[in-house]
């Protein structure tokens, strides 16, 4: 599932190509996708339309519209791309906008998991899917202190914490790896044991490590590749997620694969406590 650098960076890349575009109709040929409002009525809201803005909050896309917020998440293997109309459609291509321009922007997913909700403008931050997100990895409501009262509470193990989308928005099981092996923390620490200088390695690990990604665009571990067709580089500079097996890069030890939360996970026995 694309994570906080991979949709940020499908953002900036929908952002060089679909602002400013005016939709003068949109074709659902798979209508589960549209989960608010109903089909006919999405259709309908979203026609003549501009696409004044992409936003991202947490995993989710936003396109602001003159009038609406439309929300999407990519789920599995959701992706965005833009058209001329003379190419092609593919199979997998279900939610189709087509552009007053004669170019268009399609939907593809291949195991039909993602989801498009349509707000107007101001109620979509507050309605869910987006009402219960936690803050921003960047945003100044995101401190040590906040998580770690949020963590402190806790009796739950530290990698499902960090992939509980209320307590930080936008952490996938790729990134939490990373974030705790940066900071040195065993992914099965109950959080309520943690110290405030082990929050503290785990909040600025989760920024680097975040900041990184989306400056390599994002990791291409499966499928992931943004609306300009272009895959993530930050793959290249894993240290332990997919790894397992292969020594550690700063002990050598070889790392283990588990499962925490329903979750695989990759660790350094040695190096994380």
């Amino acid at each position: 599932m694309p994570e906080l650098p991979e949709v940020e960076t499908v953002r900036r890349s929908l952002a060089e190509t679909v602002v400013g575009k005016v939709i003068d109709q949109v074709e659902v040929r798979w209508p589960k996708i549209i989960k608010y409002p109903e089909v006919e009525a999405f259709s309908f809201m979203i026609k003549e339309q501009k696409i004044e803005g992409m936003g991202r909050r947490g995993k989710f896309l936003i396109f602001y519209l003159n009038n609406f917020a439309l929300v999407s998440h990519l789920r599995m293997e959701g992706k965005y791309g833009v058209f001329e109309a003379s190419e092609p459609f593919d199979k997998h291509d279900h939610v189709i906008f087509y552009f007053t321009d004669g170019s268009q922007l399609r939907y593809k997913d291949v195991r039909k998991f993602g989801t498009m909700h349509l707000y107007p403008l101001g109620q979509e931050l507050e309605t869910l899917p987006l009402a219960h997100v936690g803050p921003e990895p960047f945003s100044e409501a995101y401190t040590v202190e906040y998580l770690y009262q949020a963590l402190n509470k806790s009796a739950r193990k530290v990698k499902p914490a960090l992939l509980d989308q209320t307590i930080v928005a936008g952490l996938g099981n790729i990134y939490a790896d990373e974030t705790l092996f940066r900071a040195g923390v065993y992914p099965e620490r109950i959080c309520s044991t943690l110290t405030l200088d082990e929050v503290g390695k785990i909040y600025h690990a989760s920024k680097q490590t975040l900041s990184e990604a989306i400056d390599a665009g994002g990791s291409t571990v499966r499928s992931y590749v943004n609306s300009l067709g272009r895959i993530g580089l930050f793959q290249l500079q894993l240290n332990v997620y997919g790894k397992a097996g292969e020594p550690c890069p700063v002990c050598g030890m070889a790392l283990l694969k588990s499962k925490v939360g329903g979750r695989g996970t990759v660790t350094c026995r040695q190096c994380q406590t």
